[in-house]
């Protein structure tokens, strides 16, 4: 009786040259080489057609992946030849990639746009405190504001903010730097909360308030919220003394339905 190492080169002999996979949902029919597949060894492909797994085959005998293939054929021009897909396509490739496991695909697409700049973006993201809450509290007070008012939109107050103390018109930062020298107990006379639904910052960062404001618009965007902001006037909380906070304040209008009416009319 063969061994299984044994077992695995028979069936990996049986597998034909030129393989004919045929992708699920969105049924799409490939021709590939069983050499372009098995390129990288670490991959699932290259795994799969190894000769150690069964891969079940429809009438016609083409080898059935349950993957949706709109992105296969750029899975394959990559194994063939190194061609990366189209500036439009890569988040999309990409996340085929990791699927399955190449690798090579992998680290070629992160160093182009838009996921290079993406790798930036998140770089300085990973320095805000609690980004990622604040975005879902935007959202779930927008719902919340909307649907208690049975309104198509809802308005919220953001604070934006990077320095660690508010900067007024009554003091000077030290030289080439907008930080100020004050000792823990001056510090804690300077602590407040502006009156506002959600405040981000501080941060220690190159980028500054606008580069945030970008940020914050673009991820609520990619989620399919529709928003528009406008700077309405500073906190201006009296602080102590002649101090007042000067942090900026920003009006988000989150918009979840447009006018049904000036829909008709455009049309």
């Amino acid at each position: 009786m063969p061994c299984r190492a044994q077992m695995q080169r028979m069936i990996s002999k049986s597998l034909p040259h030129l393989l004919r996979p045929r992708q699920g949902s969105r049924s799409r029919c490939y021709l590939s080489r069983l050499s372009t597949l098995r390129r990288y060894e670490d991959t699932m492909l290259a795994a799969m057609f190894s000769g150690r797994h069964y891969i079940p085959t429809d009438a016609e005998g083409r080898y059935f992946i349950d993957r949706d293939g709109t992105y296969f054929g750029d899975i394959l021009n990559f194994l063939r030849s190194g061609d990366l897909p189209s500036r439009e396509r890569v988040r999309s490739v990409y996340k085929e990639a990791q699927y399955y496991s190449i690798g090579p695909l992998l680290d070629n697409l992160e160093d182009v746009q838009p996921l290079k700049g993406e790798k930036v973006r998140q770089a300085f993201l990973g320095l805000m405190p609690y980004y990622k809450e604040h975005l879902e509290r935007i959202i779930e007070i927008a719902k919340l504001r909307a649907m208690q008012r049975k309104a198509r939109f809802a308005k919220l107050k953001v604070c934006v903010f990077k320095e660690e103390m508010p900067i007024t018109p009554y003091e000077c930062p030290l030289f080439n730097s907008l930080r100020f020298e004050r000792n823990d107990s001056e510090s804690k006379l300077f602590e407040h909360h502006c009156e506002v639904d959600v405040s981000f910052g501080p941060w220690e960062a190159v980028a500054d308030v606008y580069d945030l404001l970008h940020c914050i618009v673009t991820d609520l965007s990619e989620r399919g919220i529709t928003v528009d902001h406008q700077c309405i006037g500073v906190c201006d909380k009296h602080l102590i003394n002649h101090y007042y906070c000067k942090r900026p304040i920003y009006e988000f209008k989150i918009t979840w339905c447009y006018n049904l009416a000036a829909k008709l009319y455009k049309a």
